[in-house]
């Protein structure tokens, strides 16, 4: 990873989850989810902040992108459209 890449992941990360930030909550306890896996090109920059929750653990309330995709994206908009939401609020 370059440094410009660290930097990204590291300001969008105090930036917190941004599915949470929809749900109008602050939570800076994320990992990074690569959009489109971690080795293709340009990767490292096509990434989101969340929580474990909305990462991997969630259920019901907070679908997990993992393992229900449809669902984390019916509730919260497309991987995209986060990450350019994303972009916005680094601005």
């Amino acid at each position: 990873m370059t440094k410009d890449e660290q930097e990204f992941h590291n300001k969008i990360a105090r930036l917190g989850c941004c599915a949470c930030f929809k749900d109008g909550i602050i939570n800076t306890y994320v990992s990074i989810h690569h959009i489109e896996g971690r080795t293709k090109k340009g990767a490292q920059m096509k990434v989101l902040a969340l929580c474990a929750e909305h990462h991997q653990t969630g259920g019901e309330e907070a679908p997990a992108i993992h393992p229900w995709k449809a669902r984390f994206e019916a509730k919260y908009g497309t991987q995209e459209d986060l990450l350019a939401e994303t972009i916005r609020r680094l601005a």
